[in-house]
């Protein structure tokens, strides 16, 4: 039987190194300054990214993680640039999720610019579901109790936001962890979308974006099947218009 590790309440999945501290890293951080637990899991190396090699993309990872709070984080090798979604592929995301028994799953959203991170989406969701299967051998099932997404390239209708204001800043550290693969005015590598300095621009223009509709300064969006449980939704709005609490415009 597979060795079963000290469960985490979350597993964030990218299909590259970086994605998750851009799609949901705001999040991340402020779950391990609430005492929740995570774990991130890269399913390539990004050895097709023009800039860095896999090893430089490793380094930078694992100190984005760090900046995170991340428990633990893990790389498979199932090919940027293609990434594999055959039974293989799911095998190897069966025993991670089996390994760590997250209670949620953060995964990229189904429809996205790359398709890496359209098969990533995929893959995370099935596997998520067939982990939880007891015929399947190799280690105890573990089904988590959902499957979320966080936008990459394309922005969808959110089910759900988290305020993520005191955690931007550490956001944007664990993402400045891949100096090979953001603005950098010293590199001669080649310039890339990504490398621009207007994308960092559009990450923090996003959270605010979002963070205005629920009235904080920076926020995350997340996508749900199943819309989450509020136990005060009267709570749950507060601060959204004066109300009471102040003149109407």
């Amino acid at each position: 039987m597979k060795k079963t590790e000290a469960a985490v309440d979350v597993l964030a999945v990218g299909a590259h190194p970086d994605d998750v501290e851009l799609g949901c890293g705001g999040t991340l951080a402020s779950l391990a300054a609430r005492g929740r637990s995570f774990g991130i899991l890269d399913l390539t190396r990004g050895e097709s990214g023009t800039r860095g090699t896999p090893q430089i993309r490793a380094s930078e990872a694992a100190a984005a993680a760090k900046v995170l709070g991340a428990r633990f984080r893990q790389g498979l090798d199932l090919g940027d640039g293609g990434l594999r979604t055959d039974r293989d592929a799911e095998l190897q995301v069966i025993e991670v999720v089996r390994r760590f028994r997250p209670r949620i799953v953060i995964a990229p959203f189904p429809a996205d610019r790359h398709p890496d991170h359209v098969r990533a989406s995929r893959l995370a969701t099935e596997a998520s579901f067939y982990a939880g299967l007891r015929a399947l051998k190799g280690g105890a099932a573990h089904r988590p109790q959902s499957v979320i997404y966080y936008a990459s390239s394309y922005t969808q209708q959110p089910s759900f936001f988290v305020d993520v204001t005191d955690f931007f800043e550490t956001k944007m550290k664990a993402i400045r962890c891949f100096s090979s693969q953001f603005y950098d005015p010293s590199s001669t590598e080649p310039e890339t979308v990504l490398t621009q300095k207007t994308f960092l621009d559009a990450i923090e223009a996003r959270a605010r974006a979002y963070g205005k509709l629920i009235n904080v300064t920076y926020a995350e969006a997340f996508v749900s099947p199943r819309p989450p449980t509020l136990a005060d939704p009267v709570a749950a709005f507060a601060g959204y218009e004066p109300g009471f609490d102040g003149p109407l415009r």
